[in-house]
């Protein structure tokens, strides 16, 4: 009888190890999960981390052509006022004549006409050329800064963009 009693026990106590061991391996599934999902956060933390890197460099990038372009506009800004006050001190000159008018012959053809208007706008332009190098001269400087500061505006302005796309990229 005592064999019995203790084949019981045992058996009581094999049953007792069988349900240890299936809450023990449910434990051991549970850490095994969290391991794979810590793992894959530090991936995504490893990664947040190098787009946030390069998205600084990008924006150190960015600094530095920001301070370049400034010192370009100011510059830019600085060779505007001073043409501009060269412009004001300059002599004024007399407005040209306005030239004499020509009578036009009687045409009765619209391409003859055409050819007339045409010969005497040139015989105008031919008339008057000291006037336009000078005043090409003069203004080609200006048109020039003004270029200049437009296209730092622009390249300001792009700048200013993929800065603001690269910080709300990360």
């Amino acid at each position: 009888m005592t064999g019995i009693i203790l084949d019981a026990v045992l058996m009581l106590l094999l049953v007792a190890a069988l349900g240890y061991g299936v809450r023990l391996e449910r434990k051991l599934t549970a850490l095994r999960e969290g391991q794979l999902a810590f793992a894959g956060a530090v991936k995504e933390l490893n990664t947040a981390a190098s787009r946030a890197e390069s998205a600084l460099a990008n924006l150190r990038a960015s600094g530095q052509e920001t301070d370049l372009l400034h010192d370009r506009i100011v510059k830019a800004r600085a060779l505007k006022q001073e043409l501009e006050s060269l412009m004001a001190r300059a002599p004024q000159r007399p407005a040209a004549a306005a030239p004499a008018p020509v009578t036009e012959p009687l045409i009765e053809d619209d391409r003859e006409r055409r050819l007339a208007t045409l010969a005497a706008r040139l015989g105008e332009e031919s008339r008057s050329p000291a006037v336009r190098p000078a005043t090409a001269e003069r203004v080609a400087p200006v048109l020039q800064a003004i270029a200049a500061n437009q296209a730092a505006k622009q390249s300001l302005n792009r700048a200013r963009r993929s800065l603001d796309e690269d910080l709300f990229a990360a």
